[in-house]
């Protein structure tokens, strides 16, 4: 029996330690807005938990700002947020960010853009995370009947789930990027 390894698996192929805190993206809650830890499950089809599968998310802060240079607020954001954050799932498929809720972007709804890159994949997948079934250019763009699945689900105070299902019977909605 063979171990698998780097070479003789279908690529990419990840270390499994980030350093401290890239899923934090608060600066240890010194972010200004409304804080919040945002959890979820990594699943193949058959509901099989995905091990090391890496997320990777990225943000407007409490007040709708990118810190990137293409934003015209960027001078404006807030220096605590850092907007972007990666984490990997552990052998149950779960991962975490402790975040804040994104403000509104004009004529968007807030939300949280995410990227997951996994052994086995081809390509990596990107889809978004919305607070709310409301009205929004990307969201509508999904059937209704799929749109749900991609609203995160409040599970307490300050706590939102949002689980990803890479393939099969309700499959999360993936955007070409």
């Amino acid at each position: 029996m063979s171990v698998a390894s780097p070479f003789g698996t279908i690529g990419p192929y990840f270390p499994s330690e980030f350093s401290n805190g890239t899923n934090d993206l608060t600066n240890k809650g010194a972010a200004r807005g409304r804080k919040i830890t945002l959890t979820g499950t990594v699943v193949e089809e058959g509901g099989k938990p995905t091990f090391n599968t890496i997320i990777e998310v990225w943000q407007a802060d409490s007040n709708g700002i990118f810190r990137h240079p293409l934003d015209e607020r960027a001078s404006e954001a807030d220096p605590n947020f850092q907007g972007w954050g990666r984490d990997r799932t552990d052998e149950h498929g779960r991962y975490a960010f402790h975040t804040v809720v994104p403000g509104a972007l004009e004529g968007r709804q807030p939300h949280i853009n995410v990227m997951i890159l996994a052994i086995g994949l081809t390509r990596r997948l990107v889809s978004t995370i919305f607070f709310a079934n409301a009205t929004d250019p990307v969201l509508d763009c999904v059937p209704p009947e799929s749109r749900e699945r991609l609203v995160a689900r409040q599970t307490g105070d300050g706590e939102y789930e949002f689980n990803i299902i890479l393939r099969g019977e309700n499959e999360t909605p993936f955007f070409e990027d």
